[in-house]
């Protein structure tokens, strides 16, 4: 029971993940009970969130230093699995439910009408930019001169696991939209191709990983792995293996996903928006009807 909870402490204490922890489940919670959200939606959202909390505020921190595939596993939960299934839940109507009428009419509304605050929104829901962040900050993470300095500075890696959460959170969000579009930011047929394009680049560097001979991430030798049976290498290859298959098998759920949304959207005819017809004028040489 001790080494239970113990594993519940976390290896880097911080009071902002905390409170963003804290604020969305306390959002989703009081949103729930005012919208009445379906119970099957609830279940993925806490299963999301549980999952994010363990990879940012418990003792897998520890692990995830001191073993590459362990690492691997988190980053996996914190961008791809755990994001994916709050976004499946689609908290949005919820979360903005649980904040009182008020503060949503003074503050949240004004915020987002400001000019900084819209740039920066056209800007990171861009598709192209979306599909580039999303692979390339794992990439961009797992360059061995970058990542050597990550796992050797707090401040770096707890930057590095915010990056990818909130990276994932917006990306499962664009790619999971039930909505016809607008108001989504991306046309239904492109959040099916999304995820396969924005795949690629990992899967490559999982393949990478997996299949290479060379110790790319000596640090976690230096630093002393947390389980001594496995080799430096098969750390490194389980690693890639983990970025390689099941990672990247994650966007080829959300696809599908997609693809279902996008049949749904076609079986209500809410794809795209009928032509108006232009209404007829009044002829001058219109003959009367025999009714008339």
């Amino acid at each position: 029971m001790t080494s239970l909870l113990h594993w519940f402490e976390p290896w880097y204490p911080s009071w902002p993940m905390a409170a963003f922890l804290l604020g969305g489940a306390g959002l989703y919670l009081a949103g729930s009970w005012r919208r009445h959200t379906p119970w099957w939606r609830q279940m993925w959202f806490w299963l999301g969130w549980l999952l994010i909390y363990q990879g940012l505020q418990t003792q897998w921190d520890y692990y995830a230093e001191h073993q590459f595939f362990l690492h691997m596993l988190q980053q996996m939960a914190l961008h791809d699995l755990g994001p994916l299934l709050v976004m499946l839940a689609w908290p949005g109507p919820t979360w903005r439910a649980g904040l009182p009428a008020r503060w949503r009419s003074r503050y949240l509304m004004p915020i987002m009408r400001t000019t900084p605050m819209r740039g920066l929104t056209a800007f990171v829901l861009n598709t192209w930019i979306a599909a580039i962040l999303f692979s390339g900050l794992v990439v961009f993470w797992l360059i061995p001169v970058i990542h050597v300095g990550v796992m050797l500075n707090t401040t770096l890696y707890q930057l590095m696991n915010w990056t990818m959460v909130f990276d994932g959170l917006l990306f499962w969000w664009l790619v999971l939209d039930p909505r016809s579009t607008p108001p989504a930011h991306i046309r239904p047929g492109g959040r099916i191709f999304l995820p396969i394009l924005a795949m690629i680049p990992q899967m490559v560097l999982g393949a990478v990983l997996a299949l290479t001979s060379a110790d790319w991430y000596p640090i976690y030798t230096l630093c002393g792995r947390a389980i001594s049976g496995i080799e430096p290498l098969t750390d490194q290859h389980l690693g890639g293996l983990i970025l390689w298959i099941p990672a990247s098998g994650l966007n080829v759920i959300a696809a599908m996903v997609a693809l279902r949304n996008w049949m749904r959207l076609s079986e209500r005819g809410r794809l795209q928006e009928k032509a108006r017809q232009p209404r007829p004028g009044p002829s001058s040489d219109a003959k009367p009807s025999a009714a008339a």
